[in-house]
């Protein structure tokens, strides 16, 4: 069989020992990979390379068909970047999948028919790291959530159902509150299950259906997340699943893939020959199915679920009265070797699937109104005065051709007809309407008359009307 190209990072702490485990393991199922090694992590961050990677290792990742990623270990302080989201964001690996399998009663847990696959958009969200420091109490950070990014990971986790046989596609937001972004990818979401009739589809809101995840897991099959919420709901399902240290993770795109466990580096057990290999090695697992490779990657998992069931245990799992033997790494992947082409007697048998894990697939995009209008303006002011005090210094003031609408602080309105028990922190929004056409030229002499006054202008938000409906939130909560 041709052997597919795949790059291989050993990584930092228990990094280099779980990764030869895997490799143990993928060479004795003779798995076809033509292995290319890359240094990623904290020594090429203390070289000076502030993502961890260093230029000439991503011609490496582009050439290769897959990325086998060991856990690194960023170090402390500023000025280092997130290695994970800087590779999935600059190569376009959009789809974060996580399978989240109880293993019971092999592996303790208080859900015995637990399988849920994660699906988490990975790049964008609060995790495009926009951030400001707007003064000196108050931080600012943008979510960004696109319909071309909704798209994308949305109908991924309908293709995903569809390649594996789920039955049921749910989505979580926050839409009630996050009107604009996170029921945009809510609105997506209910034009793109209308593609997929064979396939149920649901919507919750993200707190009970966290609630519900983590107390009847059996009720989801594939959830399909904006970025913060995967990555929060993601851990807590493998963790209630039996252990996070079990769960492997794939990062898919157009043009490439990333696979790793999900826990990190754990660099005091590095060098002790303890550490189990299983989140990696299930990262590995992945790898195969994205690569097509679905008999080696049935026969690997086999192999795992009869170590399993057969009680060999590394120490995070070991529980007397269940467990036969606590073993070490290299003992833990032996034993795996030496049940390749065995299969499970209690645990549910793997069996290849007929479809790879998909990673391209047609898409048809969605129709929405483009149409947009300036009509006002809101401005953000710095300014430690009272509420009174700034009230006062704009209340009476002409700003023709706008007309004064709103003062809010933290969302909650101060003018007019403010409630004295608000209590206001140094950031301000004023919010501007224009009495006919609105030009950017009138922007820009607004601010001059507001600098004039002696405000800090520290940020402008246009005002725009989306068709015939306004592309902004209320100015006030109350």
């Amino acid at each position: 069989m041709k052997q597919i190209p795949v790059a291989v990072a050993h990584g930092d702490g228990i990094g280099p020992e779980i990764m030869q485990a895997t490799l143990a393991i993928l060479r004795k199922a003779n798995a076809p990979l033509d292995i290319h090694e890359v240094e990623i992590g904290e020594r090429v961050y203390l070289q000076g390379h502030t993502t961890g990677i260093e230029p000439a290792t991503w011609e490496t990742l582009r050439k290769t068909q897959a990325f086998l990623k060991a856990p690194i270990t960023t170090p402390q302080g500023g000025g280092f970047k997130s290695l994970n989201v800087t590779i999935r964001t600059s190569l376009g690996l959009f789809a974060n999948i996580r399978p989240c399998v109880s293993y019971a009663p092999f592996i303790s847990t208080k859900h015995p028919k637990m399988d849920v696959v994660i699906v988490r958009e990975n790049e964008e969200d609060l995790y495009a790291g926009i951030e400001y420091q707007q003064s000196p109490h108050v931080c600012e950070s943008i979510k960004l959530i696109s319909k071309e990014g909704s798209e994308k990971i949305i109908r991924y986790a309908f293709e995903y159902a569809k390649a594996f046989n789920r039955k049921k596609v749910s989505c979580f937001t926050k839409d009630n509150i996050m009107k604009f972004s996170d029921g945009l990818f809510h609105k997506v979401f209910d034009c793109i299950a209308k593609e997929y009739p064979d396939i149920e589809h649901e919507h919750w809101i993200v707190d009970i259906g966290a609630a519900k995840l983590a107390d009847t897991p059996e009720a989801f099959d594939v959830v399909v997340l904006p970025n913060l919420y995967g990555d929060i709901l993601s851990d807590v399902a493998a963790q209630i699943s039996g252990s996070v240290g079990l769960a492997g993770s794939a990062n898919i795109g157009a043009h490439g893939a990333m696979f790793e466990a999900i826990h990190g580096s754990a660099p005091r057990r590095a060098g002790k020959n303890m550490a189990n290999p299983s989140g990696l090695l299930h990262g590995a697992i992945l790898m195969l199915q994205y690569l097509g490779l679905n008999t080696v990657a049935s026969n690997v998992l086999n192999a795992w679920l009869k170590t399993i069931e057969e009680g060999i245990h590394t120490y995070d799992i070991y529980k007397e009265n269940v467990s036969k033997s606590r073993v070490s790494t290299h003992d833990f992947a032996k034993a795996v070797c030496e049940n390749l082409d065995k299969k499970p007697k209690h645990l549910p048998v793997a069996k290849p699937t007929e479809r790879a894990m998909p990673s391209t697939f047609a898409k048809a995009q969605l129709s929405m109104q483009t149409k947009r209008q300036l009509v006002g303006v809101d401005i953000f002011i710095y300014d430690p005065c009272s509420a009174k005090a700034l009230i006062e210094k704009i209340e009476k003031k002409d700003f023709s051709p706008f007309s004064l609408e709103r003062i809010t602080n933290r969302g909650v309105k101060i003018w007019p007809e403010g409630l004295p028990e608000t209590v206001c922190i140094e950031q301000w929004r004023i919010r501007f309407f224009h009495q006919s056409n609105c030009l950017s030229k009138d922007i820009h002499t607004l601010l001059q008359m507001l600098d004039a006054l002696g405000l800090d202008c520290i940020k402008t938000e246009n005002l725009y009307f989306i068709g015939n409906a306004p592309g902004f939130s209320s100015a006030e909560k109350n």
